[in-house]
């Protein structure tokens, strides 16, 4: 089985990355070096941003 893509761009993963703060960790050692707890509240956020944007989408 072949690895799947990611769903988030790049740059919306470095966007998260500022907000919650590791943003430094990704740019000086890569992905691979943030935390569990780190990624899932990447996870988390984009799954917020995500739910709000349908909000505001059903409510115009």
């Amino acid at each position: 089985m072949g690895r799947r893509r990611g769903i988030m761009s790049e740059e919306f993963k470095m966007e998260l990355a500022k907000e919650l703060g590791f943003y430094d960790t990704v740019k000086s050692e890569g992905w691979g070096a943030i935390t569990t707890r780190d990624a899932g509240n990447m996870v988390k956020r984009a799954v917020q941003i995500a739910e709000e944007a349908l909000a505001k989408q059903n409510t115009k």
